[in-house]
């Protein structure tokens, strides 16, 4: 196993404000893992800083074997999948989804001028049947519901082979059959020996797919606990990271969690 993050006493801290506080985290090659925490806990900044979109306040972040801060950021960012809303508004309304997922390639989100071969439409192609959205290849982009736009982000970032995959609530806003088919595919990508390192963020464990391995638990930018799923997703850590008395149950691999506050 060769680890694809690795987080050293790693703050942020923006307009004063402590957003990640000395994050300490190691993921390796074969790991899944979701990160949960409520509201302002520091994920999608921790997934910005994994994704070499933001350098740490202090502190060493190392994304695959190459230190934030002495390394050509763009170096990292081709080989990092990463989908999230913020990426969804970045993409052309009016761009179709062959050319969404082809761009990729160059690591830009709109086509312009770019030459595609023949092996990176066949590649698009694939990916975009991969992940059942193969017969949206000719539709505009931003025509598509917010399930079919999730996806097409997934595939759009497994387009380039990343080596290490970063996705920030790729279930949320999706009606209950938009979900479950996403995270029937999310979980035979993540059994998948071929799959890279990926990290989730999600707010709920019912967004959970079977087969993720590991999971981080964030409160105000600080570690509650982080390690093999079903040692840290327990009922006494959720409590202690949402400050609510929370029941979690777990069956066939998919988890659900209830207040037990009456």
């Amino acid at each position: 196993m060769t680890s694809v993050i690795q987080f050293e006493n790693v703050s942020v801290v923006r307009g004063g404000n402590r957003i990640l506080d000395s994050v300490n985290w190691i993921v390796d090659s074969s790991e899944r893992w979701v990160i949960l925490g409520p509201n302002g806990a520091g994920k999608t900044t921790l997934l910005q800083v994994a994704s070499a979109m933001t350098h740490p306040s202090s502190g060493m972040a190392t994304i695959l074997d190459e230190t934030l801060g002495d390394v050509d950021v763009f170096e990292i960012r081709t080989r990092v999948g990463f989908a999230s809303s913020l990426m969804a508004r970045k993409l052309p309304a009016n761009e179709t989804v062959l050319n969404v997922v082809l761009t990729a390639a160059y690591s830009v989100t709109g086509r312009w001028n770019e030459e595609y071969s023949a092996l990176d439409i066949k590649r698009a192609k694939r990916v975009l049947r991969e992940w059942k959205v193969d017969h949206l290849a000719d539709r505009k982009f931003g025509q598509l519901s917010d399930g079919e736009q999730k996806r097409v982000q997934i595939a759009r970032a497994v387009m380039t082979d990343p080596e290490l995959m970063l996705l920030d609530e790729p279930a949320a806003s999706l009606d209950l059959g938009a979900r479950e088919e996403l995270l029937e595919l999310l979980t035979g990508f993540a059994r998948s020996k071929d799959a890279p390192g990926i990290v989730m963020v999600t707010h709920h464990v019912e967004e959970i797919p079977d087969g993720f391995s590991h999971v981080l638990l964030l409160r105000k930018g600080k570690v509650i606990a982080a390690g093999p799923i079903k040692e840290v997703l327990t009922s006494d850590l959720l409590r202690k990271t949402f400050d609510l008395q929370l029941q979690i149950e777990e069956k066939d691999g998919r988890f659900s969690a209830r207040s037990l506050v009456k």
